[in-house]
């Protein structure tokens, strides 16, 4: 005799995949910001330890630009904030859907209890 999940159950289990899929997202867009922050911060110290005369090129598509260094650095700073800006607003997004999961992860298993309760009083 196979029991019956309870349609609001039903719901529920669908909204914590639904979250679940969201928070996967969330991870690896964070992933991803991480990567390209370590990257930044590469380039940036690289640039940094350049003698101020020295030829430096920018990339752009596929063609490389000359420039000036302190440019590439002002430019690379701004690109290290707004990742790490991008990172931090992901983090809290993650901890928010972190919590939301674990407050319907509770409530499933409340109500999953509660229907199992008198068939296991019997």
């Amino acid at each position: 005799m196979a029991e019956q999940i309870p349609p609001q159950v039903q719901n529920q289990l669908m909204r914590f995949q639904e979250l679940q899929e969201q928070l996967n997202n969330i991870v690896l867009r964070k992933r991803q910001f991480e990567l390209e922050s370590k990257e930044v911060d590469r380039a940036l110290g690289e640039s940094k330890s350049l003698p101020d005369d020295a030829v430096v090129y920018k990339s752009v598509g596929v063609l490389l630009f000359k420039s000036e260094k302190a440019k590439i650095v002002a430019e690379l700073t701004d690109k290290k904030e707004e990742t790490d800006l991008r990172i931090k607003t992901i983090e809290k997004q993650e901890l928010r859907l972190k919590a939301q999961l674990e407050e319907l992860r509770k409530t499933i298993m409340d109500q999953v209890n509660v229907a199992k309760g008198p068939i296991q009083g019997s």
